[in-house]
């Protein structure tokens, strides 16, 4: 419980990738710590996300240096979520990021603004910006691809609507959300892929 003040968060498992998945795996990379994300939404004000990080804090060590860990609140609370958290391993991640460079874009953030800002993550594809707001594959291509250039660091969400489930087009589906953005990662490194399958989100 965290009161009755702060905001109701989306907390979710972006990726759980505690080692490798089989012996021939074994000899090709390095066991990796789970990664999680939680995604504040448009949710909180400026006291509740104070009050948020202040629940938050005091866990920090019996996970630190376990498991990496960031979260997203809404833009305006950016500047706020970093200062407090910027002495524990939090990370800072923007939910969104424009497909397009700085210009007279009114309303966009670029990638090289939310680095030159201190922020090290952005979402790209989340499921509702793709249903809400007609993200496409290729404009997740874009984002992806301004981001590699700046070193911004990408949570890549993909998964399937309910309806396409049902249909046996889950492979399908998250086939080509990734697939779009393959030719454009050049460093893996700087890049999380989050499965979180519509239908089963809350």
């Amino acid at each position: 419980p965290i009161g009755p003040s702060a905001p109701l968060v989306h907390f979710s498992v972006l990726k759980i990738a505690t080692g490798p998945l089989s012996s021939r795996s074994r000899t090709m990379a390095p066991a990796r710590k789970p990664f999680v994300g939680g995604n504040w939404k448009s949710n909180g004000t400026v006291e509740s996300a104070k009050v948020l990080c202040k629940v938050l804090m005091p866990g920090v060590a019996s996970w630190r240096n376990k498991v990496d860990v960031v979260v997203c609140p809404i833009l305006p609370q950016l500047s706020l979520v970093k200062k407090i958290t910027t002495k524990s391993p939090f990370k800072v991640c923007a939910q969104n990021v424009s497909a397009s460079s700085e210009g007279a874009f009114t309303g966009e953030v670029s990638a090289g603004q939310l680095k030159d800002f201190g922020v090290q993550w952005t979402l790209i594809g989340h499921s509702e910006r793709r249903t809400k707001f007609g993200e496409t594959d290729a404009i997740t291509a874009e984002k992806m691809e301004k981001c590699q250039a700046t070193g911004l660091s990408v949570i890549f969400c993909i998964g399937e609507q309910l309806e396409e489930r049902e249909a046996g087009k889950t492979d399908e589906v998250n086939k080509r959300q990734l697939e779009a953005v393959f030719d454009k990662v050049k460093d893996w490194k700087k890049v999380v892929i989050a499965y979180e399958p519509v239908w089963a989100i809350g």
